[in-house]
């Protein structure tokens, strides 16, 4: 059976290719898979033509499989992608101008009942590997010509799936995608979201190479954030913000705070004074998300009016913006990722 190379590191793939080879032939491949974004390898033409055939017998280079492909009015993209089990996972392109994000996940549905989340529906499936993680990033900048240098292009990890249930496959990934020898991103365009797994966010924070991090937020009190996200009766709200302040930010950082703004439920002027408070000792930043609606979501989108008020009221303690929603029309916007299918108007 072949071995997929992507998702291994450098002393994997040395050990993928055995002694038989010089050490500066797994680099060579490394190269090629991860800043070559080579898709066979045939492409590899740094090897010879011995090795070449040696690897196609027994490896593939391992990305996923394209099962659909959605076209939103606005530009994004929403990948079905199959991966070697048969089970999918949703990877999300958004073009901005000259910019690029690419949303990509990291479990197969997801761990984490939050209540506004259309995922959550799905329950979680499975972890997925380092090499499905990295192999999501590669199909979609091969498929869409894109570049990872130049400080265009940004990853986040905030598809399906709790990234930080996941730490030991997002960390593997992450190394290889802000490696200068591999996939080569700066730590200042890759950002990993977790509901705020507070032992989590620990341990990601002694990593020497790690990506931005974001916390999920979506409610102003304890009791509002445990109906909202189940997952917080284990990890009490003060607990979390005194995880934050310890959090160890490198000197360009700032905590990333994201906030799903639900119509009558956590958007009232009272709950974005109580945000404001709660944060305002951090060097943080929030992201408000009006809800991105969907089949089997009990809430309502608030009205911009309402949006507006509440970034104006956190405004005097901390930079707040609205994120734009991004492929509605296709499932593609955030909260939306459940496999849904988009039947032809």
């Amino acid at each position: 059976m072949s071995h997929p190379l992507v998702g291994m590191d450098l002393a994997d793939l040395r050990e993928a290719l055995g002694s038989a080879q010089p050490g500066y032939r797994a680099r060579q491949v490394y190269e090629a898979l991860y800043r070559g974004q080579a898709s066979e390898f045939v492409q590899i033409s740094t090897l010879p033509a011995s090795l070449r055939s040696e690897l196609s017998a027994h490896h593939r280079v391992g990305l996923p499989e394209v099962a659909q492909l959605y076209q939103s009015a606005d530009g994004t993209r929403r990948y079905l992608l199959r991966l070697d089990d048969g089970r999918t996972v949703e990877t999300v392109l958004m073009p901005e101008g000259e910019r690029d994000t690419i949303c990509i996940s990291s479990q197969v549905g997801c761990p984490v009942d939050c209540k506004f989340c259309m995922t959550a529906l799905m329950g979680l499936e499975r972890n997925l590997t380092a090499g499905e993680i990295v192999g999501q990033v590669l199909l979609v900048t091969r498929e869409n010509h894109l570049r990872q240098d130049g400080g265009r292009l940004n990853i986040v990890m905030m598809g399906q799936g709790e990234p930080l249930l996941n730490l030991e496959n997002v960390v593997k990934a992450a190394r290889i995608l802000l490696d200068p020898g591999g996939f080569a991103l700066s730590p200042r365009r890759v950002t990993v979201s977790t509901a705020g797994i507070i032992p989590r966010m620990e341990e990601l924070g002694r990593e020497p190479v790690r990506p931005k991090l974001a916390i999920s937020l979506n409610a102003s009190t304890e009791e509002s954030r445990q109906e909202l996200m189940p997952i917080t009766r284990k990890y009490h709200l003060k607990d979390l913000m005194a995880a934050c302040k310890a959090y160890p930010l490198r000197p360009w950082e700032k905590l990333t705070f994201e906030y799903v703004l639900l119509r009558g439920v956590n958007d009232s002027e009272g709950d974005a004074r109580r945000v404001a408070k709660l944060l305002a000792n951090l060097n943080c930043k929030v992201n408000l998300i009006a809800l991105n609606p969907g089949p089997g979501i009990p809430f309502e989108t608030p009205d911009p009016e309402r949006v507006a008020e509440f970034q104006s009221t956190v405004r005097r303690s901390v930079p707040c913006f609205v994120r734009k929603p991004r492929g509605l029309d296709i499932y593609a916007a955030c909260g939306q990722l459940k496999r849904q299918l988009v039947m032809p108007e």
